[in-house]
């Protein structure tokens, strides 16, 4: 069957828990992150992507969390619907636009926080970058949750899931749900619900892989009275201050401030030209962030790796595997967010093919 027209519901909730006999997640080697699904070739976080990247050789498959109106939790990257669907040409529509502040800025468009989910499922999704095959634009809609992680669970292998907490601090303004419950709550328990949940490297873990993400390290550590699964303090550029504490990167890269957040997580996801500033395209002394973070038992998980020349520095010479070359082997990163999972898992199969020696469990509590 063709990958991309599989039902990744197909099968019965009784036949969720098989991941005892099915090939264990590979522990040997650096991750490799599907970046909203295999989003180089197919239109991100749909179920195309996702079954693709998981064909290709992911380890986990990563998706960004966000809310609709009536508080169904959806796999979206942007607050804003007209990047990556049609919203634009659908004019019952139209008198939706509004504008919000979104961490500190007005923005105008049609927010999925507007929007119910079954208004949000008529929605078709799109390529965000134009010189991206176009070919699969308008066949797929919008995932929830919940269907996302059953694409993970409906695997013939052990996949993790890499779910983000995408702004928070905006969803909770905009979306309530009854009891009291917080963005946050929903999320956990959706994880929960399907079995998600144990520290790093443990049995439980190993049978259903989670990292949790957010830049939201308040998020974070309230999660972490609600589960013991791993978590990543994500970090933006240079200039881009934590949208719930206002904390520049300077502060959040400090050793005083790695120090206190590893009590809540046991990584962080930097933006990669932030531990290696670019000079004209060419890569810049590197920074001592990983080596400090290494330092402190956290795992360094950068992102975004693409392929093409427009994304590669010049020391690369365009040519994506010897980037994956430069970042695993010089670097010593633990894992990596690629749109492109194919190229990834072909760079380590030929380098490091079936590994039997298992990875340095950095980031596991003591």
């Amino acid at each position: 069957m063709d990958c991309l027209y599989a039902n990744p519901a197909a099968r019965r909730h009784g036949q969720l828990d098989v991941n005892h006999k099915k090939q264990p997640l590979q522990t040997s080697r650096p991750y490799n992150i599907a970046h909203r699904g295999s989003n180089g070739e197919i239109p991100e976080e749909t179920s195309a992507a996702y079954l693709r990247a998981i064909e290709e050789g992911a380890d986990f498959i990563e998706t960004d969390i966000l809310a609709s109106k009536d508080g169904h939790l959806i796999c979206f990257h942007d607050v804003t619907l007209e990047n990556t669907t049609d919203i634009g040409n659908r004019t019952e529509f139209a008198a939706r636009k509004r504008t919000y502040e979104v961490q500190g800025a007005n923005m105008t468009g049609w927010f999925v926080v507007d929007f119910t989910l079954r208004e949000l499922k008529s929605l078709r999704v799109k390529q965000r970058y134009d010189f991206r095959d176009q070919q699969y634009n308008w066949k797929y809609d919008i995932l929830t949750f919940d269907e996302f992680i059953l694409i993970a669970l409906h695997a013939d292998r052990v996949v993790g899931v890499y779910p983000e907490i995408k702004s928070p601090i905006f969803i909770n303004q905009h979306v309530k749900w009854s009891g009291g419950k917080k963005f946050e709550d929903k999320f956990v328990e959706t994880l929960l619900k399907y079995g998600y949940k144990g520290k790093y490297m443990s049995e439980d873990w190993l049978k259903k892989p989670l990292f949790i993400q957010s830049f939201a390290p308040t998020s974070l550590i309230y999660i972490s009275n609600m589960t013991n699964a791993p978590k990543l303090l994500l970090i933006d550029e240079t200039t881009v201050p934590t949208q719930d504490t206002n904390q520049s990167y300077y502060e959040i890269t400090s050793n005083d401030y790695l120090t206190f957040i590893r009590k809540y997580v046991i990584g962080i996801g930097p933006w990669k030209d932030t531990i290696i500033p670019p000079e004209n395209n060419h890569l810049g002394p590197a920074t001592d962030l990983v080596a400090r973070a290494h330092a402190l038992n956290l795992q360094v998980h950068p992102y975004t790796f693409r392929n093409e020349n427009k994304f590669l520095h010049f020391n690369f010479h365009q040519d994506p595997y010897a980037e994956y070359e430069y970042w695993v082997r010089e670097i010593g990163v633990d894992a990596l967010f690629t749109d492109f999972t194919g190229s990834l898992h072909k760079y380590q199969e030929w380098t490091t093919p079936h590994q039997k020696k298992e990875k340095k469990c950095r980031g596991t509590p003591a």
